[in-house]
Parts: C-alpha cells; structure tokens; sequence
C-alpha cells in the first residue's frame, strides 16, 4: 500500500531524513548543515512509504499564524512520474487545513514549478538561488 502520513514517530522521522538526504544531498549536493536546519525541530514533517519502504518527505513550518511553509519536499528517483508527488503534498495540504492554515508558501525549484501551478499555487517571485539551486517562491490560499 502506498500511502503518505504526517510522522508520529521516531522512526518515520528517521525515514524522512533518509529520503532528504538521498534527494538534496546526495542527488543535488545540497550541503547537510543547510539540508538539516535549525528549523527541523519546530517544522511538522511528513512521510511517504510504499509498503514499509519510504520513498517521499516533506515538512511544514508556521511562519505567521495562519501561514504555513511548505519546505523540503522531495520523492526518490525510482518514485518519479508516478503522480506521488501529488499524494505527498495532498497529505501536507490537508495537515495544514486541520491546522487552520489557510495560506501555504514554498520556494519552488525552477524545475518542479509546473508540478506546483497544476496545484494551484502561483508564482510569486523572480528567479533566485537557493542552495545553488534556481528557485521561485510561491503560493496558495487553502
């Protein structure tokens, strides 16, 4: 069963930091001590597995009350161009409308801006760098 969760538990946090790890740091040479941040302990994170296999992760921190930031989304390689994605972030989507969050903000790398507008989120920036990675800021209202 494929399926995605808000993480409870020790292990399903390990899980998603394994997958982080493999897509930014390993995949994109993203530095760790920027991949792993200071916001890691306040953030509510997000994973997805496939049986008992993770393959997805994300995170969502409340930058203002009433919005939150969707951050450090990412799905394995072998998990791409399955629509998992999209199961991900509906899993994150519908944590932050229990939270009684009703704006989400993310900076989008440049390449997955597409997958984001099929979400309904909108374009809100110039191209800039994060991370050496080219990336747009954008948003919804939930």
């Amino acid at each position: 069963m494929v399926y995605a969760k808000k993480v409870e538990t020790e292990k399903e946090y390990e899980d998603a930091v394994k997958i982080r790890r493999k897509v930014f740091v390993e995949e994109q040479d993203v530095p760790l001590h920027l991949e792993l941040d200071e916001y890691d302990a306040d953030a509510v994170h997000f994973v997805a597995y496939d049986g008992d296999t993770p393959f997805g992760a994300g995170r969502i921190r409340e930058i203002e009350p009433g919005i939150g930031k969707v951050e450090r989304v990412c799905i394995l390689p072998d998990y791409r161009g399955k629509k998992l994605g999209n199961l991900m972030m509906q899993c994150m989507e519908d944590y932050s409308i229990s939270a009684e969050i009703t704006k989400l903000k993310l900076n989008a790398q440049s390449q997955a801006i597409l997958f984001y507008e099929k979400r309904n989120y909108t374009i809100t920036s110039p191209e800039f760098l994060e991370a050496g990675i080219p990336h747009r800021a954008m948003e919804k209202q939930i």
